[in-house]
C-alpha cells in the first residue's frame, strides 16, 4: 500500500454565511483503505464529502485527491466513482442506456453486461428508470459508481432500500473491488456496516472530529456492558449495577471477562437464572449515544 494518501484534507473550513459547518478539519485516507466518515445529524459530514468529491469549494483549507484539487474534474473524475444518496438518472432512459451514458462521462472503459450482472439487473436492462423500484435504483446507482473499476469510490448510504440479499451482493462486490486495490469511503446510518467493514472511522460532531481511529480504538473509550434480568427473590448482586427502565440490570465494566466470571459464579452459587443475559464490548452505536450525553 502506497504511503501517499489518496485523500489529504488539511485545515478544511466550510461556511454558509454565518454558519460554520466544518471547522478546521484534517484527515487522510490511505490507498486501498476502507474509511467510514460518520456523524450525528448536522455534524458537517455532507459538506465535507461534497468538498472532497469536488462538488463544493472550501471556504479555506486544502483538499487534495490523488494529489490534485478535486474540482479539477479532468484530473480527478476519471479515477473516482461516486454513489450519491439520490440518483439523478433521466426517468426516460433505460437501465442499459443509463449505465452506458455514465460510463462515457467517466471516460473509463467497461462492459455494460458485466455491470448489469454484477448488480442483478440483467432482466431489467431495457426497463425505463421510471419503472424501477427504489432498491433497483440503488443497484443502478452502484453500477454506475463502479463502472470501469475506479481507484476511489464514494458510497453515500449505499444500502438504503435494499433487501438483505441485495445488501450482501453489494458488499461482496465492494470486497472484490478492494481486493483489486480500490479505496472506499463510506457514509451510512447503518452503523453495523461501518463497524464490520471499516479499517478506520472518522466520527464527526459539530463540524469537527469527535474521534478518529479503528473500531477498537473508538469503542475502547467506553466500558463493556453486561445486561440481564433477575427474579424478584434474587439476593444482592456481587457487582455495582444500574436498573434500567424496563427492569433489566446493566453492569458497565472495563474488565468484561473477570466481572462476567464473577457474575456467573454468583448466579450458580445462589441458583439464580440470569434471564436474557447479554455481554460484550461497546458497539459503535453506543459511542454515538455517548456524544449526545456529553
Amino acid at each position: 500500500m502506497s504511503s501517499t494518501p489518496v485523500i489529504d484534507v488539511e485545515g478544511l473550513n466550510v461556511k454558509y454565511g454565518d454558519f460554520h459547518a466544518v471547522k478546521d478539519l484534517s484527515f487522510q485516507v490511505r490507498r486501498g483503505e476502507f474509511y467510514a466518515l460518520l456523524g450525528t445529524n448536522g455534524a458537517g459530514k455532507t459538506s465535507t464529502l461534497e468538498t472532497v468529491e469536488g462538488h463544493r469549494a472550501a471556504t479555506s483549507g486544502t483538499v487534495r485527491v490523488f494529489g490534485q484539487n478535486p474540482r479539477d474534474r479532468r484530473a480527478v473524475r476519471p479515477r473516482t466513482g461516486i454513489m450519491l444518496q439520490e440518483s439523478g438518472f433521466s426517468p426516460d432512459l433505460t437501465v442499459r442506456e443509463s449505465i452506458r451514458l455514465i460510463g462515457r462521462l467517466t471516460r473509463r472503459t467497461d462492459r455494460v453486461e458485466r455491470l448489469l450482472d454484477l448488480v442483478g439487473l440483467t432482466h431489467k436492462a431495457d426497463t425505463r428508470v421510471s419503472q424501477l423500484s427504489g432498491g433497483e435504483k440503488r443497484r443502478l446507482d452502484f453500477a454506475t459508481a463502479v463502472y470501469g473499476t475506479p481507484e476511489l469510490i464514494f458510497l453515500d448510504e449505499p444500502t438504503t432500500g435494499l433487501d438483505i440479499q441485495s445488501r450482501d451482493d453489494l458488499w461482496d462486490a465492494v470486497d472484490r473491488l478492494r481486493e483489486g486495490g480500490s479505496t472506499v469511503v463510506l457514509t451510512t446510518h447503518y452503523l453495523e456496516e461501518a463497524q464490520q467493514r471499516a479499517d478506520r472511522i472518522g466520527l464527526m460532531h459539530q463540524g469537527a472530529f469527535h474521534q478518529e481511529g479503528t473500531v477498537a480504538e473508538l469503542t475502547g473509550t467506553l466500558p463493556a456492558t453486561v445486561r440481564f434480568s433477575l427474579p424478584p427473590s434474587a439476593p444482592t448482586l456481587p457487582l455495582p449495577a444500574t436498573r434500567e427502565g424496563d427492569g433489566t440490570f446493566l453492569i458497565e465494566t472495563p474488565g468484561l471477562q473477570q466481572d462476567l466470571r464473577t457474575l456467573l459464579n454468583w448466579a450458580q452459587d445462589h441458583a439464580v437464572e440470569l434471564r436474557g443475559l447479554q455481554a460484550g464490548p461497546t458497539r459503535l452505536d453506543d459511542v454515538f449515544r455517548s456524544i449526545g450525553s456529553e
